[in-house]
Protein backbone atom coordinates (compact mmCIF):
# COMPACT_ATOMS: atom_id res chain seq x y z
CA UNK A 1 0.00 0.00 0.00
CA UNK A 2 2.01 3.05 -1.20
CA UNK A 3 1.07 6.17 0.17
CA UNK A 4 3.15 9.75 0.00
CA UNK A 5 5.32 10.27 3.44
CA UNK A 6 3.98 12.06 6.34
CA UNK A 7 -0.04 11.50 5.16
CA UNK A 8 -2.81 12.13 7.57
CA UNK A 9 -4.30 8.73 8.48
CA UNK A 10 -7.69 9.39 8.60
CA UNK A 11 -10.79 7.76 7.03
CA UNK A 12 -10.39 5.15 4.36
CA UNK A 13 -6.82 5.13 5.03
CA UNK A 14 -7.23 3.53 7.92
CA UNK A 15 -8.70 0.28 7.14
CA UNK A 16 -5.87 -0.18 4.64
CA UNK A 17 -3.03 0.17 7.10
CA UNK A 18 -4.54 -2.27 9.82
CA UNK A 19 -4.98 -4.67 6.99
CA UNK A 20 -1.39 -4.83 5.76
CA UNK A 21 0.25 -5.14 9.41
CA UNK A 22 0.21 -8.49 11.54
CA UNK A 23 1.78 -6.13 14.81
CA UNK A 24 1.86 -3.08 15.97
CA UNK A 25 4.70 -1.65 17.96
CA UNK A 26 4.02 1.21 20.90
CA UNK A 27 5.65 3.51 22.53
CA UNK A 28 4.76 4.02 25.57
CA UNK A 29 5.05 7.49 27.54
CA UNK A 30 3.36 10.52 25.40
CA UNK A 31 1.47 7.71 22.97
CA UNK A 32 -0.45 5.60 25.03
CA UNK A 33 -0.38 7.04 28.28
CA UNK A 34 1.37 10.77 29.35
CA UNK A 35 2.48 10.48 32.98
CA UNK A 36 0.05 8.33 35.43
CA UNK A 37 -2.61 8.92 32.64
CA UNK A 38 -3.33 6.67 29.41
CA UNK A 39 -4.06 9.12 26.48
CA UNK A 40 -8.03 8.64 25.88
CA UNK A 41 -8.89 6.11 24.17
CA UNK A 42 -5.71 4.37 23.92
CA UNK A 43 -6.80 1.08 26.17
CA UNK A 44 -9.90 0.54 23.34
CA UNK A 45 -7.20 1.24 20.64
CA UNK A 46 -5.03 -1.48 22.11
CA UNK A 47 -7.77 -4.04 23.36
CA UNK A 48 -9.03 -3.91 19.81
CA UNK A 49 -6.08 -4.46 18.28
CA UNK A 50 -5.59 -7.84 20.13
CA UNK A 51 -9.20 -8.72 20.27
CA UNK A 52 -8.84 -8.07 16.20
CA UNK A 53 -5.87 -10.54 15.99
CA UNK A 54 -2.85 -8.40 15.84
CA UNK A 55 -0.10 -8.95 18.00
CA UNK A 56 1.13 -5.79 19.62
CA UNK A 57 4.33 -4.79 21.89
CA UNK A 58 5.24 -2.00 23.98
CA UNK A 59 8.72 -0.44 23.09
CA UNK A 60 10.58 2.20 25.18
CA UNK A 61 13.64 3.28 25.66
CA UNK A 62 13.09 3.94 29.79
CA UNK A 63 15.49 2.09 31.70
CA UNK A 64 13.63 2.42 35.04
CA UNK A 65 11.08 0.17 35.06
CA UNK A 66 11.34 -3.80 34.48
CA UNK A 67 8.85 -5.38 32.33
CA UNK A 68 6.71 -6.85 34.91
CA UNK A 69 6.35 -2.78 36.45
CA UNK A 70 5.39 -1.73 33.00
CA UNK A 71 2.93 -5.06 32.72
CA UNK A 72 1.36 -3.50 35.96
CA UNK A 73 1.03 0.22 34.62
CA UNK A 74 -0.69 -1.24 31.59
CA UNK A 75 -2.90 -3.47 33.51
CA UNK A 76 -3.48 -0.34 35.79
CA UNK A 77 -4.77 2.11 33.04
CA UNK A 78 -6.80 -0.44 31.38
CA UNK A 79 -4.60 -1.90 28.97
CA UNK A 80 -4.68 -5.47 27.73
CA UNK A 81 -0.73 -6.23 28.06
CA UNK A 82 1.49 -9.27 29.26
CA UNK A 83 4.92 -9.28 30.46
CA UNK A 84 6.37 -10.88 27.51
CA UNK A 85 5.29 -8.08 25.34
CA UNK A 86 6.59 -5.55 26.61
CA UNK A 87 10.79 -4.33 25.99
CA UNK A 88 12.25 -1.37 28.11
CA UNK A 89 15.78 -1.05 27.65
CA UNK A 90 16.65 -2.44 31.28
CA UNK A 91 15.51 -6.31 29.53
CA UNK A 92 16.48 -5.53 26.06
CA UNK A 93 19.84 -4.40 27.28
CA UNK A 94 20.58 -7.64 29.55
CA UNK A 95 19.49 -9.52 26.76
CA UNK A 96 22.24 -7.72 24.35
CA UNK A 97 25.15 -8.18 27.26
CA UNK A 98 23.87 -11.83 27.46
CA UNK A 99 23.20 -12.62 23.32
CA UNK A 100 25.50 -10.00 21.47
CA UNK A 101 28.29 -9.15 24.27
CA UNK A 102 28.25 -13.23 25.30
CA UNK A 103 30.06 -11.90 28.43
CA UNK A 104 31.48 -14.34 31.12
CA UNK A 105 32.06 -12.07 33.59
CA UNK A 106 30.24 -9.20 35.76
CA UNK A 107 28.82 -5.55 34.73
CA UNK A 108 29.49 -2.63 36.13
CA UNK A 109 25.89 -0.94 36.19
CA UNK A 110 25.49 2.94 36.06
CA UNK A 111 21.63 2.17 36.24
CA UNK A 112 18.90 1.85 38.45
CA UNK A 113 17.41 -1.34 40.65
CA UNK A 114 15.05 -1.92 37.72
CA UNK A 115 18.20 -2.80 35.53
CA UNK A 116 19.67 -4.83 38.28
CA UNK A 117 16.75 -6.80 38.17
CA UNK A 118 16.85 -7.43 34.80
CA UNK A 119 20.23 -8.38 34.56
CA UNK A 120 20.06 -10.75 37.49
CA UNK A 121 16.89 -12.60 36.04
CA UNK A 122 19.45 -13.59 33.20
CA UNK A 123 21.85 -14.85 35.46
CA UNK A 124 24.37 -11.57 34.88
CA UNK A 125 26.20 -10.64 37.91
CA UNK A 126 26.15 -6.59 38.53
CA UNK A 127 27.77 -3.79 40.34
CA UNK A 128 27.57 -0.23 41.25
CA UNK A 129 23.77 0.66 41.89
CA UNK A 130 23.38 3.36 44.59
CA UNK A 131 25.08 6.36 45.64
CA UNK A 132 28.86 6.70 45.05
CA UNK A 133 30.42 9.29 47.44
CA UNK A 134 33.72 10.86 46.72
CA UNK A 135 36.44 9.32 49.36
CA UNK A 136 40.04 10.82 48.96
CA UNK A 137 42.15 12.65 46.54
CA UNK A 138 42.50 12.91 42.75
CA UNK A 139 45.74 10.35 43.32
CA UNK A 140 43.45 7.66 45.03
CA UNK A 141 40.79 8.15 42.62
CA UNK A 142 42.58 6.95 39.50
CA UNK A 143 43.68 3.35 41.48
CA UNK A 144 39.77 3.20 42.99
CA UNK A 145 39.28 -0.71 43.58
CA UNK A 146 38.48 -2.25 40.84
CA UNK A 147 36.81 -5.78 40.20
CA UNK A 148 38.66 -7.79 38.11
CA UNK A 149 35.95 -10.02 37.18
CA UNK A 150 34.13 -6.91 35.47
CA UNK A 151 34.38 -7.47 31.29
CA UNK A 152 31.20 -4.44 30.30
CA UNK A 153 30.10 -1.42 32.01
CA UNK A 154 26.51 -0.50 30.97
CA UNK A 155 25.13 3.00 31.25
CA UNK A 156 21.39 3.74 31.54
CA UNK A 157 19.34 6.48 33.29
CA UNK A 158 20.96 6.94 37.17
CA UNK A 159 19.47 9.25 39.82
CA UNK A 160 23.06 8.84 41.87
CA UNK A 161 25.08 9.59 38.87
CA UNK A 162 28.17 11.39 40.21
CA UNK A 163 31.75 12.37 39.52
CA UNK A 164 32.79 9.02 41.33
CA UNK A 165 30.31 6.81 39.17
CA UNK A 166 31.90 8.46 36.20
CA UNK A 167 35.60 8.00 37.07
CA UNK A 168 35.09 4.47 38.04
CA UNK A 169 33.68 3.75 34.57
CA UNK A 170 36.54 5.39 32.74
CA UNK A 171 38.76 3.18 34.92
CA UNK A 172 36.99 0.26 33.97
CA UNK A 173 37.13 0.90 30.46
CA UNK A 174 40.44 2.11 30.12
CA UNK A 175 41.00 -1.90 29.37
CA UNK A 176 40.08 -1.85 25.94
CA UNK A 177 38.51 -5.96 26.37
CA UNK A 178 36.12 -4.15 28.90
CA UNK A 179 32.97 -4.09 26.74
CA UNK A 180 30.80 -0.67 27.07
CA UNK A 181 27.23 -0.61 26.51
CA UNK A 182 24.45 2.05 26.84
CA UNK A 183 20.69 1.72 27.25
CA UNK A 184 19.76 4.84 24.84
CA UNK A 185 20.76 8.33 23.94
CA UNK A 186 17.59 10.28 24.81
CA UNK A 187 19.44 13.36 26.23
CA UNK A 188 16.02 14.98 27.96
CA UNK A 189 12.98 13.72 29.48
CA UNK A 190 10.15 15.78 28.93
CA UNK A 191 7.57 16.17 31.74
CA UNK A 192 4.05 17.65 31.75
CA UNK A 193 3.18 21.55 31.13
CA UNK A 194 6.46 21.87 29.39
CA UNK A 195 10.02 21.36 31.52
CA UNK A 196 11.95 18.50 31.21
CA UNK A 197 14.69 17.05 32.98
CA UNK A 198 18.37 15.43 31.77
CA UNK A 199 17.60 12.03 29.80
CA UNK A 200 20.51 8.79 29.82
CA UNK A 201 21.73 10.55 26.99
CA UNK A 202 23.37 12.98 29.22
CA UNK A 203 25.09 10.52 31.32
CA UNK A 204 25.77 8.11 28.33
CA UNK A 205 28.18 11.27 26.77
CA UNK A 206 29.56 11.88 30.29
CA UNK A 207 31.07 8.35 30.12
CA UNK A 208 32.11 8.26 26.41
CA UNK A 209 33.73 11.91 26.57
CA UNK A 210 35.96 10.36 29.64
CA UNK A 211 36.62 6.95 28.36
CA UNK A 212 37.38 8.25 25.16
CA UNK A 213 35.01 5.60 23.59
CA UNK A 214 31.84 5.20 21.89
CA UNK A 215 29.15 2.69 23.84
CA UNK A 216 27.26 0.37 22.06
CA UNK A 217 23.74 1.74 21.99
CA UNK A 218 20.71 -0.80 22.70
CA UNK A 219 17.78 1.47 22.82
CA UNK A 220 15.56 3.40 19.76
CA UNK A 221 16.75 4.11 16.94
CA UNK A 222 19.30 1.23 17.31
CA UNK A 223 18.03 -2.01 14.73
CA UNK A 224 18.62 -4.38 17.78
CA UNK A 225 15.98 -2.80 19.93
CA UNK A 226 12.94 -4.21 17.38
CA UNK A 227 15.60 -7.24 16.81
CA UNK A 228 14.77 -7.97 20.36
CA UNK A 229 11.00 -8.41 20.01
CA UNK A 230 11.56 -9.68 16.00
CA UNK A 231 13.49 -12.28 17.30
CA UNK A 232 11.61 -13.81 19.96
CA UNK A 233 8.19 -13.62 18.04
CA UNK A 234 9.34 -14.11 14.71
CA UNK A 235 7.81 -11.12 13.15
CA UNK A 236 8.44 -9.96 9.73
CA UNK A 237 9.45 -6.62 9.36
CA UNK A 238 7.09 -5.32 6.42
CA UNK A 239 4.03 -6.19 8.24
CA UNK A 240 4.50 -4.01 11.54
CA UNK A 241 3.66 -0.56 12.63
CA UNK A 242 5.47 1.40 14.87
CA UNK A 243 3.36 4.33 17.02
CA UNK A 244 5.35 6.66 18.63
CA UNK A 245 5.74 10.04 19.38
CA UNK A 246 9.23 11.29 18.94
CA UNK A 247 11.21 11.15 15.23
CA UNK A 248 14.68 10.81 16.42
CA UNK A 249 13.95 6.99 18.44
CA UNK A 250 10.41 5.66 17.73
CA UNK A 251 10.32 6.63 13.84
CA UNK A 252 13.70 6.28 12.95
CA UNK A 253 13.95 2.84 14.52
CA UNK A 254 11.22 2.19 12.21
CA UNK A 255 13.29 3.82 9.18
CA UNK A 256 15.65 1.50 9.95
CA UNK A 257 14.43 -1.94 10.15
CA UNK A 258 11.99 -1.54 7.28
CA UNK A 259 8.36 -0.76 9.80
CA UNK A 260 5.82 1.24 8.66
CA UNK A 261 5.66 4.29 11.10
CA UNK A 262 3.02 6.27 12.66
CA UNK A 263 3.56 9.71 14.56
CA UNK A 264 1.31 10.67 17.13
CA UNK A 265 1.65 14.51 18.17
CA UNK A 266 0.44 13.66 21.68
CA UNK A 267 3.79 13.76 22.81
CA UNK A 268 7.84 15.24 22.04
CA UNK A 269 7.65 15.89 17.89
CA UNK A 270 5.00 18.39 16.63
CA UNK A 271 3.91 18.00 12.68
CA UNK A 272 6.19 21.05 12.09
CA UNK A 273 9.45 19.17 13.09
CA UNK A 274 8.60 16.25 10.81
CA UNK A 275 7.79 18.23 7.49
CA UNK A 276 10.95 20.36 7.94
CA UNK A 277 12.66 16.56 8.23
CA UNK A 278 10.92 15.99 4.91
CA UNK A 279 11.81 19.49 3.00
CA UNK A 280 15.60 18.48 3.93
CA UNK A 281 17.75 16.53 1.64
CA UNK A 282 19.55 15.28 4.48
CA UNK A 283 19.15 10.80 4.03
CA UNK A 284 19.34 10.95 7.96
CA UNK A 285 16.51 13.45 8.44
CA UNK A 286 14.85 11.59 5.66
CA UNK A 287 14.79 8.69 7.85
CA UNK A 288 12.66 10.85 10.74
CA UNK A 289 9.56 11.49 8.18
CA UNK A 290 6.91 9.20 9.14
CA UNK A 291 4.72 7.55 6.91
CA UNK A 292 1.41 8.61 8.71
CA UNK A 293 0.58 10.74 11.27
CA UNK A 294 -2.72 11.20 14.06
CA UNK A 295 -3.28 13.53 16.36
CA UNK A 296 -3.86 11.29 18.79
CA UNK A 297 -3.69 7.08 18.77
CA UNK A 298 -7.50 7.55 19.46
CA UNK A 299 -8.52 8.37 16.39
CA UNK A 300 -7.89 5.12 14.50
CA UNK A 301 -10.44 3.54 16.95
CA UNK A 302 -13.65 3.78 15.05
CA UNK A 303 -12.21 2.00 11.81
CA UNK A 304 -11.26 -0.58 14.67
CA UNK A 305 -14.76 -0.91 15.98
CA UNK A 306 -16.70 -0.66 12.68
Amino acid sequence: MAASKCTRLSGALVAPLLESVDSVLFDCDGVIWRGDQAVPGAPEVVNSLKKSGKKVFFVTNNSTKTRRMYADKLARLGFDAREEEVFGTAYCSAVYIRTVCALQGKVYLIGSPAMRQELEAMGITQLGVGPDPVIGGQSDWANVPLDSEVGAVLVGFDEHFSYMKLNRALQYLCDPQCQFVGTNTDTRLPLEGGKAVPGTGCLLKAVETAAQRKAQVVGKPSNFMFECVANQFNLEPSRCLMVGDRLDTDIMLGSNCGLKTLLTLTGVSTLADAEAHQRSSCPERQKMVPDYYVDSIAEILPALQG
